[in-house]
This record gives C-alpha cells, structure tokens and sequence, in this order.
C-alpha cells in the first residue's frame, strides 16, 4: 500500500540562498533562486529527510543578524 503522501513522482529535495528547504519535482527544472539539495526521491522520503536536516526554520539573514546582536 502506497504512503498517502506517495504519488508515483520522484521529487528532489531543493534549499536557497536563506537555507530554506523544499521539494521540486526531479523531472523539471528548478525554479529561480533553488537549488537542488542532492537528494531524490518519492515525496514522503524528501520530506522526511527534510524534517531530519532543517531544524531552524529561520532564514539565514535573521539567523546572521541575531548572532550580530548577541555578541555585541
């Protein structure tokens, strides 16, 4: 029985310039400002490796700014 999240494509794990995590269907081309990830496959793997990997949700720029403000 299929995963309700599994619908027969192959996705590709993609992050951009804020480290921001989302899936790409692997047989499109990536959208402006993404950037594949290296991995691939059914939806519900990309998004558990996702949910693994991504574990701050805040971009980088507030990231880098909040790292400012605490050393200062």
């Amino acid at each position: 029985m299929a995963d309700e999240q599994d619908d027969g494509q192959i996705y590709r794990v993609v992050i951009n310039d804020e480290e921001q995590y989302s899936i790409w269907w692997a047989d499109r081309d990536l959208p402006s400002g993404w950037r594949a990830e290296g991995t691939e496959g059914k939806r519900s793997e990309c998004l558990t490796h996702i949910g693994e990997v991504w574990t701050d949700m805040r971009p980088l720029s507030l990231r880098r700014r909040m790292e400012q403000t605490a050393q200062k």
